[in-house]
């Protein structure tokens, strides 16, 4: 007799036993040519007719276990787990020593609905009671197990309270009959891009744009020249919807099998792509890019030579000429000897996302995230858990500005054919940084001509440079601002004095963006700039550490013009009483100059002055109005 075993891997490999009280011999005769023309369906691919089959022959025969095996079994690869379990356990009830080795594809089932513990205890019998002679049955068996004892541990240590993973289909504005995938979206949230298959082979580009309603409309080719008759797939928009980043596979331009190509915005759309070149392609498979939000980063996977094994990611960073540096490999923190793919770097430029089907989870590839930490290192990989992760594989996925909401594509039962683009909420303990963002255009403030600058944004509690970009040559430029730091931005130009501000979102989270439209002034007598990063505690004139990332530009204006003499000025609110308060500001202006002096700057350079609270820019009458009175201010005395 044979059994219908041949949708699960590790279940086709199984050896059985012809224990009593089940004897196969003694099926009802047209119980088993229903049995029979199942099999044949089922090999054909037929599976709903094969299901019928079956259960006119499970009606004829009440005791055939195997007929409820096959019944297990077709519902395990139809991902109708539930069906799936009841099934094998009317076959156990009937005889358990017969079905024994059928707790492995009964607890892969189990595991498909979370029911995790359940499955380590049917395969802890199995392993038990008759382990499998056959080695690779064997290894699937020990291999569940460990992502069955991973999978209980995650939950024991991740409790998730009054959260619901309820993935929304995103309609049929976005999704159709055919396969969408590869979703990511501009930072404001209002364009999304994805790949879509086309009659089951060509992949293009489709684009979907947000109504003044809320909604998606209707998802239209991306225009442009950037769909060809070839495939195109796994792009990426950077943050501020200008540049297109994709993998495109045997072109007539190509170096390997895959290459990296990119687009630029223009006013008729995408324009042609070009070939990143041999510094990021290699005679290999490169794909699956993504542009840091500042595009100073790109993120792919390659299966270059030299690796660590399987697909790798990669970064290459933008070097001052304009260029892509040479690809490092993120290492064996989290490069394996098995695949990691889909990178995906999340607006606040910290936290990164990728598969793997190496580090421990739930079964084939899941998705993991690590955080940078000071220095540019990366933290151990962290996988996302149960139901992000399932015992199917996992990726594409992208996650908004917001940090919570996540998009992913995936075949659901509600799928409206082959994969489809769905959203939800990301759990909290695994969500990124809240980010906002600041654009606007960098001028000449005596011309108004827009003009080329570096836009700099430090982390005011490590002094790290968190992002450093360089404007367009008209001066437009974009730069995130994850909620839950405080941060000094700084524009910079040769022969202008910067522009300094800060942005305190460690207490708050904001909603809108920001626009800063900034005017440089050419360095020149009494051009004079407010130092919005330099900070004394309440009636104090210590400087607070977190002065220093200002001050260190500050000094680097100076070493860069060195015949400019400058006055350091303090000023104060109109709070306490007036002749504390020149002394204050005085003692304030010192500091600066004490600080500049011990970087090297001749004090004849320099001059400390206070005005206590005699130059208001501001009413004192209200909290704001004051913050902006007590400020530090830098004035070219002469060049």
């Amino acid at each position: 007799m044979k059994r219908l075993l041949l949708f699960f891997a590790c279940c086709s490999l199984f050896q059985y036993s012809f224990s009593q009280p089940y004897d196969p011999e003694k099926v009802n005769k047209k119980a088993v040519q229903f049995f029979d023309q199942a099999y044949e369906r089922a090999q054909d691919g037929n599976y709903p007719n094969a299901i019928g089959l079956l259960l006119q022959a499970v009606k004829t025969d009440t005791k055939y276990v195997d007929a409820y095996l096959a019944l297990g079994n077709i519902y395990g690869i139809l991902k109708n787990y539930k069906s799936a379990i009841g099934y094998y356990e009317k076959a156990f009830a009937i005889d358990s020593g017969y079905t024994l080795q059928d707790k492995l594809p009964y607890s892969i089932n189990l595991a498909g609905l979370g029911e995790f513990e359940r499955a380590l205890a049917a395969v802890n019998e199995l392993l038990k009671k008759k382990p499998p002679k056959n080695p690779v049955t064997l290894e699937n068996a020990y291999k569940r197990k460990r992502s069955y004892e991973f999978a209980v541990e995650y939950a024991s240590n991740n409790q998730q309270k009054n959260y619901v993973f309820a993935p929304q289909n995103m309609g049929d504005s976005v999704n159709s009959n055919e396969s969408e995938y590869f979703p990511c979206l501009t930072i404001d949230g209002n364009q999304l891009a994805f790949t879509r298959k086309l009659n089951g082979r060509n992949e293009d580009f489709f684009t979907s744009s947000k109504t003044p309603s809320g909604n998606w409309g209707v998802a239209k080719p991306m225009e442009g020249n950037v769909n060809t008759e070839q495939s195109e797939g796994a792009q990426n928009i950077s943050q501020d919807g200008q540049w297109l980043v994709f993998t495109g596979c045997y072109r007539p331009d190509g170096m390997g099998g895959c290459d990296l190509y990119i687009s630029y915005k223009t006013e008729n759309g995408w324009s042609e792509a070009m070939n990143l070149g041999g510094t990021i392609n290699s005679d290999q498979w490169e794909s699956q890019p993504c542009l840091s939000p500042d595009k100073n980063e790109l993120y792919f996977v390659s299966r270059r030579f030299g690796g660590y094994g399987g697909s790798d990611i990669y970064v290459s960073r933008m070097q001052p000429n304009g260029k892509w540096g040479n690809p490092e490999n993120l290492g064996p923190g989290i490069n394996s000897p098995a695949d990691e793919q889909c990178p995906f770097i999340h607006a606040d430029n910290q936290t990164l996302y990728f598969t793997s089907d190496h580090w421990p989870g739930y079964g084939d590839e899941d998705l993991f995230y690590v955080r940078k930490q000071p220095g540019g290192r990366w933290s151990k990989p962290v996988n996302l858990g149960y139901p992000v992760n399932t015992i199917d594989r996992e990726g594409t996925l992208f996650i908004a500005a917001d940090g919570k909401t996540a998009y992913y594509a995936s075949d659901r039962s509600d799928s409206k054919g082959g994969l489809d683009i769905y959203s939800f909420e990301l759990r909290e303990n695994i969500r990124p940084a809240k980010t906002l963002w600041v654009k606007g255009k960098v001028y000449d403030k005596k011309t108004t001509n827009g003009i080329s600058a570096a836009v700099e944004l430090i982390d005011l509690a490590t002094k790290q440079v968190l992002t450093k970009v360089q404007t367009s040559e008209s001066g437009e430029y974009f730069i995130t601002l994850p909620v839950g730091k405080d941060y000094a931005f700084n524009v910079t130009r040769k022969g202008y004095l910067f522009y300094s501000d800060n942005f305190s979102m460690s207490n708050r989270s904001p909603d809108s963006i920001y626009e800063k439209n900034i005017g440089l002034q050419p360095i020149e007598a009494n051009a004079s700039i407010v130092l919005k990063n330099i900070f004394f505690d309440v009636n104090k004139f210590e400087l607070k550490p977190a002065s220093q990332a200002e001050l260190d530009i500050l000094v680097q204006l100076l070493t860069e013009n060195p015949s400019v003499k400058i006055e350091i000025s303090g000023h104060t609110d109109n709070v306490g009483q007036p002749a504390d308060n020149l002394t204050l500001s005085i003692n304030r202006a010192k500091a600066v100059v004490s600080y500049l002096v011990n970087k090297n700057i001749s004090a004849q350079r320099l001059i400390a002055k206070g005005y206590g609270e005699t130059k208001p820019i501001a009413d004192n009458k209200s909290d704001e109005g004051r913050a902006e009175n007590r400020r530090t201010e830098m004035k070219v005395v002469s060049q």
